[in-house]
């Protein structure tokens, strides 16, 4: 999965969840650039920062990147 698309995913989690991508950022301590960074720059987020964006929605890291459909970490 290209960054862009992880980009999406996250906007869909916040959007699905009510949260705001501002407090998502600022609650799991990342910059305030991932977004862009992403999307534009192409850049790749780090294992820790994929884990905590994902320990925060309660989903698996293979889900937030794309590698699954399946929002279940215990699946």
């Amino acid at each position: 999965m290209q960054n862009e698309q992880i980009a999406s995913r996250i906007k869909s989690l916040c959007a699905e969840r009510k949260v705001s991508i501002e407090k998502l950022l600022r609650d799991c301590k990342i910059r305030r650039s991932l977004i862009y960074d992403l999307e534009k720059r192409d850049k790749t987020p780090s294992v820790r920062v994929a884990y905590d964006i994902a320990e925060y929605f309660g989903v698996s890291i293979d889900y937030l990147v794309g590698r699954t459909e399946q929002p279940d970490v215990n699946r």
